[in-house]
């Protein structure tokens, strides 16, 4: 997939982060919440394996592959727990909102340290993406924010595991990405494993085979999601990458759902949306 042009892997990425949603809204009700997550995981890790082709290169990986494949795995997960008990803290509206606001996290990142530095149209996309996010995402229509402080470490965990990919891509050895995505969801998928041991231990109900088939179709655009989207950053400025990856993904579940679901979209998503063909415009200028 190194082949393809960095424009072509971004819209790729696209596409499969789009179908997760996708796949995830058949799939709402579930018996044990962390099925799913393991089988997405768990079939994640084995494509992974079955793209490394030489099983003994894991044997071989540089130390560097390995730190951060475990510390990808490990943000993977921890930004799935932070989000959880966000919501139960906050509710959905505003937990989503600063989840998803997390993108400034790679974006700083990559113009502190990374001398990416954006132009004005440029700068005037990214503004356009963080209010388009806020505004699709509710903004701030909660009445009382519980522990502000926590919605901080949503945006930190969110951001700090999409931030991952560009951290491989300045530091990892391109030759052993396939090594990296496997040692990312294998150890996401052993540290779920103990989280759905706990889930089954308090509530007493198992993940049903439907949960775990879910988790399969989950996996596999999650895979190649992750894949391209570090290809595309190999060829793009991360200040463009990812607010096209994260807004793109958004217009295009938006597009399907009111196509195919007949989900209208609010006024508030609506004028999201606008927000967002704009800041595409001036990010792609």
């Amino acid at each position: 997939m190194s082949f393809l042009p960095a424009r072509v892997c971004l819209i790729a990425a696209i596409l499969c982060s789009s179908a997760i949603a996708l796949i995830m809204r058949f799939f709402r009700q579930a018996d044990n919440r962390y099925g799913m997550l393991e089988g997405n995981y768990l079939t994640c890790s084995l494509i992974g394996f079955l793209m490394i082709g030489n099983s003994t290169a894991l044997l071989h990986c540089d130390p560097s592959t390995v730190f951060l494949g475990i510390m990808g795995g490990f943000f993977y997960l921890i930004s799935l727990v932070c989000m959880q008990t966000g919501i139960r803290t906050n509710g959905a509206i505003l937990t989503s909102a600063f989840g998803k606001l997390g993108l400034v996290v790679p974006l700083l990142l990559s113009i502190l340290f990374f001398h990416e530095t954006p132009g004005i149209l440029h700068a005037a996309g990214l503004l356009f993406v963080i209010a388009a996010v806020w505004t699709i995402s509710g903004g701030s229509s909660e009445t009382e924010v519980k522990k502000p402080w926590f919605l901080v470490v949503v945006l930190l965990t969110s951001g700090a595991a999409d931030a991952m990919a560009k951290v491989f891509n300045v530091f990892g050895i391109a030759s052993q990405s396939s090594e990296y995505f496997f040692l990312i969801f294998f150890s996401a998928a052993l540290c779920t494993l103990v989280l759905l041991y706990l889930e089954t231990k308090k509530t007493g109900k198992r993940a049903s085979l439907r949960d775990y088939l879910s988790g399969v179709l989950v996996g596999i655009p999650n895979y190649f999601s992750s894949v391209f989207l570090l290809q595309a950053l190999s060829g793009i400025p991360a200040y463009i990458a990812y607010p096209v990856f994260s807004t793109g993904t958004i217009l295009f579940v938006t597009l399907i759902s009111a196509l195919f679901f007949h989900e209208r979209p609010t006024r508030r998503q609506l004028a999201g949306l606008i927000m967002i063909l704009a800041a595409l415009i001036l990010l792609n200028i």
